[in-house]
């Protein structure tokens, strides 16, 4: 059974997951009048932590406005997808690196 930590890594990319389907859904609709940009609060969603619940997207705050009440910003949007990746791949690197410690104590553990 894994640890604290490990689990803490996979709700954290759960959480990277939802957000990468909100980013994909907001390049989707960028030419959707009226649609409104949607994001994840990863503090608020990770310090709530229920298990199997569905992180809840919110508007983003700020964004400009096209005259269709669209503002999706492609550029945003690809640094997102770009900045979500990269945290996937360093907290499944973490992830792998819980499991090797855990393998190697059971194997020290079999000596």
């Amino acid at each position: 059974m894994l640890d604290g930590l490990s689990n803490q890594i996979e709700h954290y990319m759960d959480l990277l997951s939802a957000r990468q389907r909100l980013v994909a859904s907001n390049i989707a609709n960028a030419a959707t009048p009226g649609y409104k940009t949607q994001d994840i609060d990863f503090r608020q969603e990770f310090e709530n932590e229920l298990p199997n619940s569905t992180p809840v997207s919110e508007d983003v705050i700020g964004l400009k406005t096209k005259n269709d009440g669209n503002n999706v910003s492609i550029d945003r949007e690809s640094r997102m997808l770009s900045e979500t990746a990269l945290r996937f791949s360093l907290a499944s690197q973490m992830l792998r690196s819980e499991i090797r410690t855990l393998k190697s104590a059971i194997n020290e553990g079999k000596s």
